[in-house]
């Protein structure tokens, strides 16, 4: 009996997960943000999380919308707040810590700076169109 119930909650994790990354990248796709990638580095052994999410943004005003708006989404649509979120001043990196995923909205500079795909290029990459 422990075991159905165990796996009735991995799936219900896995379930709530997939539903998470559908509304981070529908939340960037509304403020149509540019270059939106999920990588799933839950095969590495390493790995600081199971998923990033990264987009970009064209003005750091944009940058800021869109991070804006996937956490009101977030929080409106399925009641996760983030553990924490980071930027400077001007939003030109604005990080979104949601435990087992982690969303990077950048500015075109600062994403090209810290090469985020070329840093976890072992994991594997879901590529969106931009809107």
């Amino acid at each position: 009996m422990n075991t159905s119930t165990n796996i009735s909650a991995s799936d219900n994790t896995s379930e709530k997960m997939a539903q998470r990354l559908d509304v981070i990248v529908d939340a960037m796709q509304d403020i149509k943000a540019k270059k939106i990638i999920k990588i799933d580095l839950r095969k590495l052994h390493d790995r600081p999380t199971d998923f990033f999410v990264i987009c970009e943004g064209e003005s750091v005003t944009q940058v800021a919308s869109i991070a804006d708006n996937i956490q009101n989404r977030l929080k409106r649509e399925i009641g996760e707040y983030p553990k924490s979120v980071n930027s400077g001043t001007v939003a030109k990196w604005v990080c979104m810590d949601y435990f087992d995923t982690i969303v990077h909205v950048f500015y075109p500079e600062t994403r090209a700076f810290y090469e985020m795909e070329d840093l976890w290029s072992d994991g594997e990459f879901v590529r969106y169109e931009d809107a």
